[in-house]
């Protein structure tokens, strides 16, 4: 297992340079620069800001200044903000996403696998058809249709919950924008849970366990529900990523003054230091996650500590 960590954190470094790279290059390539929104300004002032902010150099050049101000902490100066750092913004941004993502994510762990469970003990009944409908419709309808429809239900139509704002994280502020991010995970997690389920009692060790006279129930607990979790560990991985990339949509919709908030507006105001900011944040969680996760499958699965 210890070979295993060691060969992931190894290519861990070489992913995240690759993804830094390849971002940087690519925002520098679209259309459009920080300061095209100030073109009525004297040419001479705006020579000045692109000298003060390095963007009258060379790309290589800007890259490797870019590279070395990383390699000692530093975002740089964002170009939308002017006189804030780009840590600072993300100091400030970084706490709201992660309250609402991990929230989001056990309400979906609580909900998705309590369904999965009772769909795959009620098989074929109408409970499990309900479950089952239910997760398709979660799947194939994106948070971003779900926000605005919950948003118009009941923050403006039944006027139950605040609609935008964060309010230092008030519960009332983060019902809907939790829902919205939830739902479509709560979806996959019961379909994944609900096969592991099912599988697993249908294998053999199950039904050698059935057949020494032991309970129902502690078959469940002991031998079928560990073993089901194996492959929901491998989806949370990308479904944590999937919750802090959603949240991009999330925190837009209903105003919350969150990282993917910072992206959108740094994206379209051409901050650079901003948006390469937000994209090493993500990429550095989701690699994190990842390593999680394959660590808990390890753990889960004996054959892998084995492998490893």
């Amino acid at each position: 297992m210890t070979n295993f960590i060691a060969g992931r954190l190894a290519i861990s470094g070489p992913t995240l340079f690759i993804i830094i790279t390849i971002s940087f290059f690519l925002m520098r390539a679209a259309p459009g620069g920080p300061f095209d929104a100030d073109a009525d300004l004297d040419p001479a002032i705006l020579d000045n800001l692109r000298a003060v902010y390095g963007l009258d150099q060379p790309l290589f050049r800007q890259y490797t200044s870019f590279l070395g101000g990383l390699f000692q902490g530093d975002f740089g100066l964002s170009l939308s903000r002017p006189g804030q750092t780009v840590a600072e913004l993300m100091a400030t941004a970084f706490p709201v996403s992660i309250k609402l993502g991990l929230t989001a994510i056990v309400v979906a762990l609580i909900f998705g696998v309590g369904a999965g469970i009772w769909a795959a003990l009620r098989q074929n009944s109408w409970i499990d058809y309900s479950v089952m409908t239910l997760a398709m419709t979660g799947v194939a309808v994106p948070n971003f249709v779900t926000a605005p429809i919950l948003t118009l239900v009941f923050g403006l139509y039944l006027k139950w919950l605040p609609i935008a704002g964060w309010n230092e994280g008030a519960a009332q502020n983060m019902i809907l924008p939790v829902i919205a991010l939830a739902l479509p995970q709560i979806a996959g997690i019961a379909r994944i849970m609900r096969g592991g389920m099912l599988e697993m009692m249908r294998s053999d060790f199950v039904r050698t366990a059935r057949s020494k006279g032991l309970p129902e129930r502690k078959i469940v607990l002991r031998h079928v529900l560990k073993s089901a979790m194996i492959p929901l560990v491998s989806y949370l991985g990308p479904a944590i990523a999937g919750i802090m990339t959603g949240s991009v949509v999330i925190e837009v919709v209903f105003g919350l003054p969150g990282v993917g908030r910072l992206f959108v507006e740094g994206a379209i105001n051409r901050d650079y230091p901003l948006v390469m900011g937000v994209v090493i944040v993500y990429a550095t969680a989701i690699i994190f996650l990842n390593l999680l996760a394959d660590m808990l499958y390890g753990y889960l699965d004996p054959r892998t500590r084995r492998s490893a």
